[in-house]
């Protein structure tokens, strides 16, 4: 085996390993951000490439080639921006769904142009708008993942910085493609590049934060049950020092070093913060996490919740509020509310109602009686 089949088995299995990782989030979140994610990297591994077909012992026709091999440029660069909007936004609104046309009416185009040899087989020519959209879906898809999604300080950015990279690569390829010495260093790089974004979306898929400890057994006995509550001293009022409580989750706005001195050492605390993410405390366990990340919020309570902790408090529902709109937010609120009443445990908010509407007010009252 050369150096050149070596590196294409390598840029193969890391497009596998994308995939499944990105399938494996959908599955986990059942969000249509990711499952349009998921479309566009299956595409990818079956990418009309020649280093990938040769090796399985299929030929496709130079005039076939020409166009068959651009069609996935489309494609995956249109799953792409759709997906990136839907992580930005939530939605696709109505000047996406129009963008959104144009480039497939400009890629129709540009197709039947290339079925017609109106570039008379100039390849920089029949290059360049597929590579251009390509590579810049490739770039934006990488910025709204590092902006909703992952932190810059983690090993999980490789994923966005390996796509963003790979985008920019893609952007040369219509005149590096037929640089003698540039062509295997741009190949290597490719695949280079896709290694840094498989291992980053590994961490971020499966191992963003180590599982919950079984806690020690309580002294304290909460009631079970949700509950809101307008204020903190209002909540002391009622449960009296739950941060004594050894089995608490809390979701917290606090200052770090108040809380390191405030809850019981084997607590589990998700700081809700845009600047970091990751584990900044070890005893009690904090861990920051972005506020946009509420369906990976859920999955981490839900662990904890199954190995043992029965008291999750939240204090942060105003800036999940701010930070992902109302009706995000109660979803995240009410799944959290499931598991811990499966459970028998108590889920205690905290929630200034003066910062709600008047609706807003009503549905949270009715879902978590007062405390």
């Amino acid at each position: 085996m050369n150096w050149h089949d070596l590196v294409s088995i390598i840029n193969f299995i890391s497009r596998w390993v994308l995939f499944f990782a990105v399938f494996y989030k959908t599955y986990q979140t059942r969000e249509k951000s990711w499952m349009l994610l998921t479309t566009a990297f299956f595409i990818n591994v079956l990418d009309i490439e020649s280093y990938i077909f040769k090796p399985l012992g299929i030929e496709i026709a130079h005039d076939a080639y020409r166009i068959a091999s651009k069609i996935p440029n489309f494609f995956i660069a249109t799953l792409l921006i759709w997906g990136a909007l839907h992580l930005k936004y939530r939605t696709s609104k109505f000047k996406h769904v129009v963008a959104i046309s144009v480039l497939l009416v400009l890629s129709y185009v540009w197709l039947f142009l290339l079925a017609a040899n109106a570039f008379h087989d100039n390849f920089f020519i029949e290059s360049t708008f597929p590579s251009l959209v390509y590579g810049a879906a490739l770039i934006y898809f990488g910025m709204i993942l590092r902006e909703k999604e992952i932190s810059d300080r983690s090993i999980d950015s490789l994923f966005p910085i390996g796509l963003m990279l790979l985008g920019v690569l893609n952007l040369t390829y219509p005149v590096t493609r037929h640089i003698e010495w540039f062509a295997p260093i741009g190949f290597f790089l490719g695949a280079l590049f896709r290694i840094m974004a498989a291992v980053g979306a590994v961490k971020f898929v499966f191992i963003p934060f180590p599982p919950a400890r079984a806690p020690p057994v309580p002294k304290k006995n909460i009631p079970p049950g949700a509950y809101l509550c307008p204020s903190r001293e209002k909540a002391s009022e009622k449960f009296g020092s739950i941060e004594e409580a050894s089995n608490l989750v809390m979701i917290t706005r606090e200052n770090i070093d108040s809380i390191v001195g405030k809850v019981h050492p084997s607590a589990l605390v998700f700081w809700v913060t845009r600047v970091m993410e990751g584990q900044i405390h070890k005893s009690p366990e904090i861990y920051a996490i972005s506020p946009t990340k509420i369906d990976i919020l859920t999955d981490l309570i839900a662990k904890a919740v199954e190995s043992g902790y029965r008291v999750v408090y939240v204090d942060a529902v105003e800036y999940l509020i701010v930070e992902n709109g109302f009706e995000n937010a109660l979803k995240f609120l009410l799944n959290v509310k499931d598991h811990v009443l499966v459970a028998g445990g108590t889920l205690i908010l905290v929630v200034d109602p003066g910062t709600l509407d008047k609706t807003q007010r009503r549905i949270l009252e009715r879902e978590f009686p007062g405390g």
